[in-house]
């Protein structure tokens, strides 16, 4: 069963690297660069069994990305950080950002627990 992930960071080299990770693994991912592009994903009406927000967005801007997802999406959100961001309270999950293993561990881990298995 293939799994919907949309990604959403705003460096560019990360948001390739973290797709290709993914996708490598068996999900299929739709990703946003900036917060333009991210709103519109969150809003276009795809069906997405995780959101994954990269440690490069700024946390007022999450703040944003979350209420505009929780608005359509009853998913779970993973939120990759790299320093206290003041967004804890706001996901699901928080991962410090620090490798690919990691966070294909950490996706398929939340996904293991939504499916109930």
């Amino acid at each position: 069963m293939s799994r919907n992930i949309l990604l959403i960071s705003y460096d560019e080299r990360q948001l390739i690297a973290r797709r290709i990770y993914l996708e490598k693994a068996g999900y299929q991912v739709c990703s946003a660069l900036g917060f333009k592009e991210a709103i519109a994903n969150c809003k276009d009406g795809g069906s997405y069994d995780l959101l994954v927000l990269g440690h490069s967005i700024p946390s007022h801007d999450k703040k944003d990305l979350i209420a505009a997802f929780r608005a359509y999406h009853t998913s779970p959100i993973l939120s990759l950080w790299a320093h206290d961001e003041g967004v804890a309270d706001n996901v699901d999950y928080l991962a410090f950002s620090d490798g690919p293993e990691k966070l294909l561990k950490n996706v398929a881990s939340i996904l293991a627990r939504r499916a109930g298995v």
